[in-house]
């Protein structure tokens, strides 16, 4: 399935952008850590994908996969406001879960704030199940859920 606008990775270009979106989307409230050398870092490290959506060159979604052994961490996902409910999420999701299976993960894990109801029916919709409670997970102020998928079956498991 292609979408548009197509998937990419990013450039370094687009570290500020990507990281005023994760201020403005993710880290509201927060003390701001995803600030544009900490992106920059990511985009350039060879064991993590930063890929991101354009809309007329204007960043609109981006998504940080670090990959671990054999599993992978969704570490920041978001898509700007106007362009949510489109299926340009989704889509990305696909994408970096596509990833992910190429990578040889087994899972991706995912964190998100207690709160964010709707981060968690996105997650829950593309078959990410709720493991643990965490509280006080982020700015020992706000509490979290983390999520994972499992992408395979798990090596000797009995499935």
């Amino acid at each position: 399935m292609t979408v548009d606008p197509p998937v990419a990775i990013a450039r370094r270009s687009d570290a500020r952008a990507i990281a005023v979106m994760s201020r403005d989307l993710i880290e509201y409230g927060l003390q701001w850590r995803w600030r544009a050398d900490r992106v920059a870092k990511a985009i350039a490290d060879p064991d993590t994908n930063v890929a991101v959506l354009r809309r007329n060159e204007e960043l609109i979604g981006f998504g940080i996969m670090e990959y671990l052994d054999d599993e992978a961490y969704l570490v920041l996902f978001a898509v700007a406001k106007a362009s949510q409910r489109q299926g340009l999420g989704s889509a990305l999701l696909r994408w970096l879960e596509a990833a992910a299976r190429a990578a040889g993960s087994q899972r991706i894990r995912i964190d998100t704030r207690r709160e964010s109801v709707a981060a968690r029916c996105f997650y829950n919709e593309h078959g990410y199940h709720e493991t643990t409670l965490e509280p006080r997970m982020y700015g020992k102020a706000v509490d979290g859920v983390r999520l994972e998928k499992w992408l395979r079956v798990p090596i000797g498991s009995n499935a």
